[in-house]
């Protein structure tokens, strides 16, 4: 059953549309910028009611021009595919599933052999971007300004589904950011839409000056990483701290889960939207506004969940999510294995005929696995940690199939009864038995992207 999450109540607030003509302030006669992102959205207004047979129609007319350009253009395509791949014929769902996987180490290795030879020149030029390196692999991927404008309309169609009162505040707590204060709300609505002003400060601080921060700001919207939102909130509750101005907490890059959703309703009784995105191909989907599962943006990606056999995964399976970029001609990434897992949802009752993915469970790397095989996503829920020991942060490491490491930052040294009770929680949220030894540490850094996972596997790290 989908989990029914609280939506904007009422109509949406009336956005101010800026005019980049003196004398001609209503309506507002836009820049071609601002006229093209809201042509973008009155398009996606119709195209995501569209049949999810007609999207797909739709997407595989898109692939054949990209396709056709990968294998002209591109020598790593022309050599992978010269068995599975022929120009000449229609592309259809066969076809496109012939068609080997793409892998991060393939865009680590072969970064020159994937450049397009000949991008088309209105697509403007390409440019470099790189991802963090979160996952201890960064690569480099050449994007086109096409890509900028599918990133910036999927932002907006964000702001659009959640009925974001645009005039407010939005404060970022982020990775990689200038720290400071700022006139608008970033590239997706700068010269379309007046916005209130923004305040940003880097992730890395601990969470009680972020909290100072905030209550100086007084935003009415932020962005943070997820278990940054956790942390905030739980010293929220603990300091008995209002936050009135705060309507909407907006998370990203790590897993959203219940327990995160609940702290932010009881600490400043906000719901919280989520996005999944990656550098390397923009959003990929965005939760619905009514519902805690997710769209594809099908519009800019085609999205695969396929199974260990390779097949096609259907409403309540898992499996490892595979993304096509539907636009970028310069670098094109096409049934790229992002390293993560999802799983399938049933078509949204809210009407849209956009893909679901009913969760998105996390990366290879955070999986635990057996020795025959088996792979398990552990919950395991800070909150009962934090209620059965003064643990401040912690993180769990398989070490070998039958061992974990539990790394523990305390408030206070704990007791032996303390410690007990510790392991005896993590093992009884592991599916499987296993040993168990208890690490102190000063800290437990983020990592390069800003994101902390409170479970990794070295056995999967091994086995990619």
């Amino acid at each position: 059953m989908n989990a029914t999450v609280a939506a904007s109540s009422g109509p949406a607030p009336a956005w101010q549309y800026l005019s980049a003509l003196r004398g001609a302030d209503w309506p507002a006669i836009g820049s071609p910028a601002a006229n093209l992102a809201l042509a973008m959205q009155f398009q996606f207004l119709q195209s995501e009611r569209l049949s999810a047979e007609r999207l797909r129609e739709l997407q595989f007319t898109q692939l054949s021009l990209l396709t056709a350009h990968a294998f002209a253009a591109v020598p790593f395509y022309r050599q992978r595919w010269q068995d599975v791949y022929d120009p000449a014929a229609k592309l259809g769902a066969a076809q496109f599933a012939a068609l080997p996987l793409l892998t991060r180490r393939d865009l680590q290795d072969q970064f020159e052999a994937l450049k397009s030879a000949a991008p088309p020149p209105s697509h403007g030029v390409p440019q470099a971007s790189r991802t963090s390196g979160s996952t201890g692999s960064p690569v480099t991927i050449l994007k086109t300004q096409v890509c900028g404008v599918m990133w910036n309309a999927f932002a907006l169609r964000d702001h659009v589904w959640n009925k974001r009162n645009l005039a407010g505040k939005l404060a970022g707590i982020r990775q990689g950011v200038t720290p400071g204060n700022f006139d608008g709300w970033g590239s997706a609505t700068d010269d379309i839409v007046a916005t209130g002003p923004s305040a940003v400060r880097g992730i890395e601080e601990d969470a009680a000056s972020q909290i100072d921060w905030l209550l100086k700001e007084e935003p009415d919207y932020l962005i943070t990483h997820p278990s940054m939102a956790a942390e905030l909130a739980r010293l929220t509750i603990a300091r008995g701290i209002r936050m009135p101005r705060l309507q909407e907490v907006r998370t990203y890059g790590e897993l959203l889960d219940a327990e995160t959703r609940e702290l932010c309703r009881q600490a400043w009784n906000v719901r919280v939207t989520d996005a999944y995105s990656s550098t390397e191909v923009g959003y990929i989907a965005l939760q619905c506004p009514g519902q805690s599962h997710y769209h594809v943006q099908a519009e800019g990606v085609v999205v695969e969940i396929l199974d260990d056999a390779g097949r096609l995964c259907t409403p309540g399976e898992t499996g490892r999510v595979v993304v096509t970029d539907l636009h970028n001609f310069a670098m094109p990434l096409i049934r790229y294995d992002v390293g993560d897992y999802a799983e399938v949802g049933q078509p949204c009752a809210c009407g849209r005929g956009l893909p679901v993915l009913q969760r998105i469970i996390g990366r290879v790397r955070n999986m635990l696995v057996t020795a025959d095989g088996r792979r398990f996503w552990p919950a395991l829920g800070s909150r009962a940690i934090a209620e059965a020991a003064p643990v401040r942060q912690y993180q769990v490491v398989q070490k070998t199939f039958d061992l974990v490491e539990v790394r523990l930052v305390v408030a206070a040294p704990l007791t032996l009864e303390q410690e007990d009770r510790v392991r005896k929680l993590i093992l009884s949220r592991l599916p499987v038995p296993l040993k168990l030894n208890l690490v102190y540490c000063e800290r437990i850094d983020r990592s390069a992207g800003g994101k902390f996972e409170d479970f990794i596997s070295e056995v999967a790290n091994s086995r990619l």
